[in-house]
């Protein structure tokens, strides 16, 4: 072999090797972790809700509601009706043992038929001279209390037979035949199935930015993502915070709900508090936490991702809406963005 044969063969020998090298390293950057099986989104610009979510329950409306109970101590006589069943106005539902509020009003009566003849009489002997102006007043005094406790007692004989004040259905029954009761203890609920409302309970922050009037979207099984019932508005929100739940109650009413709704079920809404008409939105994978904050890989011409802070705003269950840091028509990394690390070489990236 000639001294130049052997100079070629090592030339090829090195080519070959400085070839090899080559073709590694080139893999290497391909299989950078994070590089590959990305996906991206441009920029949008759109109309962006702003919606609250929270979870409500189904109440009557407070004119379309009644709760009866006792007018004193006594005994369940009779029950008319029983929870679930229709009632008209004046519908008897429940009668208690009568004769106590019977001798009651007769003893009230002959009470004030008495009172009645001091005061005419303190009044003739005022008129006469006899009695100063004075002493007829405590007669006046002791006729205006007969008066009351008469009203009062025809009122609890009246109460002694619970009726329907409204038109509606049974929504609770408490009374049990023979059993005693207390004053004021509720017997028999009912309410008028075509008026409810759904009471939402939302923080006070929230409350804040909600106005009477807002749109409500309202859902069955107290999750947003459930079936859809109906849209509303809300009606009214409380000026005051829950003592107990630390929340705002937020009242929403119900056009027209695509089913029959329940007093007591539980159902989830999205309050409409309002719309940016121009807002850039991406998709909420490409948020990737940051401190207190979040940044997004931004994938420039040549394929290269770069890390930005981003200020977000408005958010929904799929697109955010970016206050700043971001423009429209940019690309930013989506799916695998957690992954993803600055100056990388996005490849392979889906659309």
């Amino acid at each position: 072999m000639t001294p130049l044969t052997g100079l070629g063969l090592m030339l090829a020998g090195l080519s070959v090797a400085a070839c090899g090298r080559g073709s590694s390293g080139q893999q290497a950057s391909d299989a950078d972790p994070g590089a590959s099986g990305v996906a991206t989104a441009v920029v949008t610009v759109q109309p962006f809700p702003h919606v609250i979510n929270a979870i409500g329950t189904v109440s009557p409306r407070p004119e379309r509601y009644a709760a009866l109970a006792a007018p004193g101590p006594t005994r369940v006589a009779r029950i008319f009706v029983v929870a679930g069943q229709r009632v008209k106005e004046g519908d008897p539902l429940v009668e208690f043992e009568r004769a106590a509020f019977d001798a009651a009003a007769q003893s009230a009566t002959a009470a004030l038929a008495n009172a009645e003849r001091a005061y005419a009489r303190a009044v003739r002997l005022v008129e006469a001279g006899i009695l100063a102006q004075k002493d007829s007043g405590q007669a006046a005094t002791d006729l205006a209390a007969a008066q009351a406790a008469a009203v009062t007692a025809r009122r609890a004989q009246e109460l002694a037979t619970l009726r329907a004040p409204l038109d509606g259905v049974v929504t609770r029954m408490n009374a049990v035949m023979g059993a005693s009761v207390d004053a004021n203890q509720t017997m028999v609920e009912v309410g008028d199935p075509s008026a409810l409302d759904v009471v939402f309970s939302v923080s006070p922050a929230e409350a804040g930015r909600i106005n009477i009037g807002d749109t409500v979207t309202v859902t069955g099984g107290g999750a947003a993502g459930g079936e859809v019932l109906g849209t509303g508005v809300v009606t009214s929100i409380a000026a005051a915070v829950d003592s107990v739940s630390r929340a705002v109650d937020v009242r929403a009413r119900l056009a027209r709900p695509t089913r029959t709704l329940r007093i007591g079920e539980s159902l989830g809404g999205r309050i409409v508090t309002g719309v940016s008409p121009r807002a850039v939105t991406v998709s909420v994978e490409a948020l990737v936490p940051e401190g207190d904050g979040f940044r997004v890989f931004v994938v420039d011409a040549a394929g290269i991702a770069h890390a930005r802070a981003v200020t977000v705003g408005a958010r929904s269950e799929t697109l955010v809406e970016i206050i700043t840091g971001l423009a429209a028509g940019e690309i930013v990394v989506t799916t695998g963005a957690y992954g993803v690390e600055d100056g990388v070489r996005i490849s392979g990236a889906r659309r």
